[in-house]
């Protein structure tokens, strides 16, 4: 039987039967290696399934002729054909895009229905229009409501600023 060191009250000692610093190094760089080896199986398995998923891809559509190569990738041409909504190919610049179209839009004159005589004008000159007039009041209970006909002409000589200048040139 081996004898046991059985420490007294003023001495130091470690266990005995604990790893050594060599087993705890052999167990880290096999876990190293492992994972290594995870790694690169992971990588050539994926390549496999990503090769054999290209090959074996289904025709999508009976009208359109199968293409050889990757069909994942579209080209510029194909891609503006494609119906709306369209995936972003750029992201940054498509939304910069977006957002100078809206401020433009936004900031401008223009048509919206030319032959209805819908136009669209820039926020401020609405804000000064509303200030100017007011917004639209909803008629009291009991009232006919107005026709479109008048409102339409009330609002038109509102926003007529050339009767006002004639106006004011007759009083002075």
């Amino acid at each position: 039987m081996a004898e046991h060191f059985k420490p007294g009250p003023g001495d130091v000692g470690f266990e005995h039967q604990d790893l050594t610093p060599g087993g705890v190094y052999r167990f880290l760089i096999g876990l190293a290696v492992g994972i290594v080896v995870v790694a690169v199986l992971l990588y050539f398995g994926y390549n496999a399934m990503d090769r054999y998923e290209q090959e074996h891809q289904t025709v999508q559509s009976p009208l359109v002729p199968q293409t050889q190569g990757n069909t994942r990738e579209v080209s510029p041409e194909v891609a503006k054909t494609f119906p709306q909504p369209r995936l972003e190919r750029n992201e940054r610049l498509e939304i910069n895009e977006f957002r100078l179209h809206e401020e433009q839009r936004l900031a401008t004159y223009g048509w919206v229905d030319q032959k209805a005589g819908v136009v669209h004008i820039p926020i401020e000159r609405a804000m000064a229009l509303i200030a100017q007039r007011g917004l639209p009041t909803t008629p009291r209970v009991g009232t006919v409501p107005a026709s479109e006909v008048n409102v339409v002409k009330q609002a038109a000589e509102r926003s007529d600023t050339s009767n006002i200048q004639k106006k004011k040139g007759k009083q002075q």
